[in-house]
C-alpha cells in the first residue's frame, strides 16, 4: 500500500507544478475541473495497479492526466519507459505501428490509471500496448450528476451529446478530435475508432476495463456502420477481452472473452444481463490494485486466457516466419547430399528434419478440422 500512496503523492505533486502553465489555457475550465480530476486520480490509484508505473513515468504523464483522447505506448515492466502521443500520426511515428494490443481503462479516466492497466496487459502479452486516455471534462461532470459513475453502461448516449461543451470551453486538441462531431461520439471513442480504422495499424488484441469496455464497444459499432469490410477483417484476427463489465460487441466478433470478479457487484450493475461471463475470478472485486485484497489480477488472468486461447498472429509476422521456415528447409536438403561419417549419429537427426519439413501441413499450421484454430474459440456471436 505504501508504493500506491507514494505513486499517487508524486503524481499529485508533479501535477501541481504544471498548474500555472495549464491555467494559461482555458483557465476557468481547468480551475473548475482540477479538484474533480484530483479525486479521479485518487480513485484510479485505488482501482488500478499503479505500483507498476515508475516515479519517472508518473512525473512524465502528470501534466496530461485528464487529456481525453491522448495515446500512450506502454512497454512491459523493465523494458523501457512509456511514450505519450497527442495525435495518431505521432503515435505511428513513435513506434505505434509495431503495437499489436490496444487497451482502454475506465473508472476515473486518468492517464495514470490507463498506464497502469496497459502495463498489466503488456506484462501478459510481453509486448508494448497502446492505450487511450478517457480523460475527465465537463461532459463527465454532467453525466456523473445523472448517476454516470454507477450506470455508465446505460447512459452511453448522454456523454457524447454533452461533449460539445468541452470543445466550446477550449479543451486541448489531442487524439482524433477532427474525426467527427462531438455530438456523435466522445473523443476517446473517436480516437479508438480512428486507431482501429487506420490501415497503418494492426491490432490483434482489444481489451478494456470497466467503462473502457463501453468505449471499445461504441468505437467498433461506429466503425461497423461506416466500414463493414474493415470490421470483418478485424473480427477474423482480433481477440477481445473485457474485464469488469460485459458490454455487447458487434456480432461479427466471435473471439470475445468476458471476465468478471466473483464479488464484482459494481461491474454487474453496469453489464448486459444477456451476456454470460466466460470467466469468473474467485474472490475478486472490481479493482485491479495488487496492493489491496480482493483484486482482479489482470496479468495472470490474461496469461491464463491466452494459454487456453492464443492471440492470432499478425499476417506480416506469419509471412516472416514462413520465409524463415523455407530457408531452414533448404539447409537439410543440402546436408543430405553428404553421407554422415561413421559414428556421427546424424542419420536420425536428418530423418527427423526431413519429416519436419516434408510436404503437407506443419505442426503449427493445421486446418480447422484437425485441431483448434488460432482464435481458439468456436464461432459464436457476442
Amino acid at each position: 500500500m505504501f508504493q500506491t500512496a507514494f505513486t499517487l503523492s508524486l503524481t499529485q505533486f508533479a501535477r501541481s507544478l504544471s498548474l500555472p502553465e495549464r491555467l494559461q489555457r482555458s483557465p476557468a475550465r481547468n480551475l473548475a475541473l482540477e479538484g474533480l480530476r484530483q479525486r479521479n486520480l485518487a480513485l484510479d490509484a485505488l482501482f488500478y495497479d499503479v505500483t507498476v508505473i515508475t516515479p519517472e513515468e508518473a512525473f512524465y504523464i502528470s501534466d496530461s492526466l485528464a487529456a481525453e483522447g491522448a495515446i500512450m505506448i506502454v512497454p512491459p515492466s523493465g523494458l523501457g519507459a512509456l511514450t505519450l502521443c497527442e495525435t495518431i500520426d505521432e503515435f505511428v511515428l513513435r513506434g505505434g505501428a509495431d503495437t499489436r494490443a490496444l487497451a482502454v481503462a475506465g473508472i476515473g479516466g486518468s492517464a495514470l490509471g490507463a498506464a497502469a492497466f496497459a502495463r498489466n496487459v503488456a506484462d501478459a502479452v510481453d509486448a508494448p500496448v497502446a492505450v487511450v486516455v478517457s480523460g475527465y471534462g465537463l461532459a463527465d461532470v454532467i453525466t456523473e450528476a445523472f448517476g454516470g459513475l454507477f450506470f455508465f453502461g446505460h447512459l452511453k448516449g448522454l456523454r457524447p451529446f454533452l461533449e460539445g461543451l468541452d470543445d466550446l470551453a477550449g479543451r486541448p486538441k489531442v487524439g482524433a478530435q477532427a474525426e467527427a462531431k462531438a455530438a456523435r461520439s466522445s473523443l476517446d471513442t473517436r480516437t479508438v475508432q480512428a486507431l482501429l480504422s487506420d490501415p497503418r495499424l494492426s491490432f490483434r488484441l482489444l481489451t478494456g476495463h470497466s467503462k473502457g469496455n463501453l468505449v471499445l464497444s461504441a468505437a467498433l459499432h461506429n466503425l461497423w456502420k461506416r466500414d463493414e469490410s474493415r470490421v470483418a477483417e478485424l473480427a477474423r484476427h482480433t481477440k477481445i477481452v473485457t474485464i469488469g463489465a460485459r458490454i455487447a460487441m458487434p456480432p461479427v466478433f466471435t473471439d470475445v472473452v468476458d471476465v468478471m470478479g466473483e464479488w464484482d457487484w459494481f461491474g454487474e450493475i453496469n453489464s448486459r444481463r444477456f451476456i454470460p461471463a466466460d470467466r469468473r475470478v474467485a474472490h475478486a472485486w472490481h479493482h485491479t490494485n495488487t496492493d489491496l485484497s480482493g483484486h482482479l489480477p489482470v496479468t495472470t488472468t490474461l496469461m491464463e486466457i491466452f494459454a487456453a486461447s492464443p492471440i492470432a498472429k499478425d499476417p506480416r509476422v506469419r509471412e516472416r516466419d514462413a520465409s524463415k521456415l523455407g530457408a531452414a528447409a533448404e539447409a537439410p536438403t543440402t546436408a543430405e547430399r553428404k553421407p554422415p561419417s561413421p559414428g556421427s549419429g546424424n542419420t536420425a537427426t536428418i530423418e527427423n528434419v526431413k519429416k519436419a519439413f516434408s510436404a503437407g501441413p506443419t505442426p503449427g499450421v493445421q486446418p480447422p478440422s484437425s485441431g483448434p484454430s488460432d482464435e481458439g474459440q468456436s464461432s459464436k456471436p457476442h
